[in-house]
Parts: structure tokens; sequence; C-alpha cells
């Protein structure tokens, strides 16, 4: 195949079993199981191991599973200290990106990665899923406390992967409505299929590289704004739309400009995302709990959406899953340039069920291009140019 698709649209990249997207109609599964399910019936914990086995756990599976998740919370204090020397104005993503690929040098091992068979060691390919899936959210959360000069909270056993998040993160045990709320959001952003970031994994993985690495990869391809930076862009929207008076005359003038309207459209779905459903739901439920007294902010929302529907429905363009979730994190009280770095301690479990996947049956990467450059020229020497 020569022809050159931009942005390997459509172009099959991988086989895998991990999820699947039925665009025309708006479903996502994970590993069989609609999206709509798990987020009404399972918890991050459980998803993560159905993506990374391939199957439900039972209970002692989920049990033993939760323990060592609980169990590998902690960060080394050098860690701690080297986070504390990064400059307290840098996004935080480039701060995980950072901590992440510093992993590796004090969670040595990857020396089983050799040779084609890639690695047998399955004692390495999961403690290692279960360190980084445990530590990504306590970075997080250290680095809250941290870039505003102070010391950060220590984890603990007695909760859950959620609970202990937003604990580590406020200093306060969360409200058990906004705890459930993170749950299903971590539910909801932890597998898309081939995205740029789990392409990211994939590439890197295929060279044996360090897991940490792989991870750091990851991170860097989902923090651009047409990925996973998009949810703090539609805060930043809505509240210079400021009221929904406003949001009309706001989106045909961004359409008259050919310019993005964040939170709307994705590559995949023709119809609205079901994971924007899911969280437009959990909106109203907590508007409904709190009698009202939300963010403003979500009232404008429903009026983007409902304007950009009337205008962009017949070229399929609807709300995606950025589009609702950056305001309930605001509504937890997380800053706006903390909201990707959510996103990346969710994805981290497909991300590695996906490494895992590509290290089952590895062949490195080595795509071809199209040349558009000179025809064979001689070289002239530089007197005589």
């Amino acid at each position: 195949m020569n022809e050159y698709l931009p942005g390997l649209a459509g172009v099959p990249a991988t086989q895998s079993n991990i999820s699947d997207i039925d665009g025309e109609n708006g479903i996502l599964f994970y590993r069989g199981y609609p999206i709509e399910e798990l987020a009404e019936h399972s918890s991050f914990e459980e998803t993560s191991r159905l993506l990374l086995d391939g199957r439900l756990p039972v209970a002692k599976e989920l049990a033993d599973f939760t323990t060592q998740l609980k169990k590998n919370r902690y960060i080394k204090f050098h860690t701690r200290g080297m986070m504390k020397s990064l400059p307290a104005t840098g996004h935080p993503m480039e701060m995980l990106q950072t901590v992440v690929a510093s992993l590796g040098m004090f969670y040595p091992g990857s020396d089983c990665l050799t040779g084609s068979d890639a690695c047998e060691d399955l004692d390495y390919i999961h403690n290692t899923t279960v360190k980084i899936i445990a530590r990504l959210p306590c970075i997080v959360a250290m680095w809250e406390h941290i870039r505003n000069g102070y010391d950060p909270i220590n984890p603990r056993s007695d909760l859950s992967y959620a609970e202990n998040f937003l604990y580590m993160l406020t200093g306060r045990e969360p409200d058990p409505l906004l705890a459930r709320i993170m749950d299903v959001c971590l539910i909801l952003h932890a597998e898309h299929t081939i995205n740029a970031s789990t392409f990211a994994v994939l590439v890197n993985a295929s060279t044996l590289a360090n897991p940490y690495t792989v991870m750091a990869a990851a991170i860097g391809a989902l923090s651009g704004p047409l990925h996973g930076g998009a949810n703090q862009r539609v805060l930043e929207m809505l509240e210079k739309i400021g009221t929904p008076e406003k949001v009309e005359e706001y989106v045909d003038r961004k359409l008259a400009n050919k310019e993005v309207i964040w939170g709307m459209g994705h590559r995949e779905y023709k119809t609205k995302d079901p994971r924007a459903t899911i969280l437009q739901g959990l909106m109203d439920k907590l508007m409904a709990d709190r009698g009202g007294d939300i963010n403003p902010m979500f009232e404008v929302a429903k009026a983007v959406e409902v304007v950009c529907e009337d205008r962009l429905a017949k070229k399929g363009v609807y709300a995606n899953v950025d589009f609702y979730s950056g305001l309930l994190y605001s509504e937890m009280g997380i800053p706006a340039d903390q909201f990707t770095t959510i996103f990346a301690i969710a994805r981290s479990a497909g991300w590695l069920a996906h490494w895992r996947e590509q290290l089952s049956d590895n062949r490195i990467f080595r795509p071809t291009q199209v040349y558009t450059g000179e025809p064979r020229r001689a070289y002239v020497p530089i007197s005589q140019r």
C-alpha cells in the first residue's frame, strides 16, 4: 500500500481484543462489555483488571488486586525530592511525564525485555503494571501540594482508588457522591482503542523500551489539546462565553471563522459520545443532590450543546467525552490544569493493557513513507555554489 492517508485515518495499525467502538451507533465496549454497564455497576479497580486480563475478576482476584494497588501507593523520597526541584509554574502534564520517566531508575528490572520473545517474566509485567496504576494518582495529588509550597499528604489504605486520590488532592475525605463520580470518570477514560497516546504506547513498546518510558511517551501524546488537553480548553471556553444568552453568537462566530469549538466532534463517533451522555447524567445527578447549587457553567455547556447540535448534527459532530468532564472536576475543587493528568491516571489501565498485548506478539513498528523530495542530485562543492 503506497497511498498516503494523513493521520493514518482508517489504517489498521494493530490487532487488539481490548476495546471496540461502534461509531455509527455511539457504543463503546471494554472487552465486550458496554461502557454504560461498567459505569453503572463496576469500579475503576475492577475495570482495570478487566482491561488487563480480558475478563471480569472473581471476588478474591479483585480483592487481591485492590490490596496490591493500596500497598503500592507510597512514593520514594527521592522522587518527592525531585518533584520539589521542578518549576512550580510548569504544567502538571510536564511534571507527570518527567516523574514517570524517572521511575524506571528507581524500579529497574526491564532487562527481561530482550529478544524475540519480548518478556516472559509475567511477575515483572504484573508488578510493574500495579506500580504504575497505583502511583500515578499519588504523584498527581502530591504535585498539587508541592507546587503550592506544602508537603504532600500521605495515602490511606482504607480508601478506594478514587477516594484516596481525592483525599490526597484536597486533604479531606471526599463526599461519597463525588467519589463515585470520580470513580465513573476514571472508568470512562480508561480505554478507547488506538488513539494517539495508545499508538505511542505500541510504537515504544515494540522497541522493548522500559515500561516507564513507554508510559511517559503516552503522557506526552495525551498532553496535546487535540487529545487529552481538550477538557481544560472546554472550561476556559465556557467561562469566556459567560452566560447561556451569549452562546448562539459565540458558536456562530466560531463556525464562521472555521475555529474549534472545544469538546465537539470525535474522529470515531457520528453521534453523541456515549461517555459524554454518562457524564451529563452525572452532572444532572450532582445538581439534584445539591438542589441546583452547581457551577453556572453547566447551564452554559448545555446551551452550547443545543446550539452545536442544531448547527453541526448533520455533519455528525456532537459532544465528546471532554465536554462535560472538566465541569465535573471543577465541582470537586480540582484546578483546570490538572484535568488532563486525571485523564492520564485513568488511561494508564488501557495503556498498560495495550503494552502487555504488544509484548505478547511483538514486532517493531517500521512504517513506510511516500517520498516527496528532490530526485537524485550531484553534490556541488561549496566554492562552486
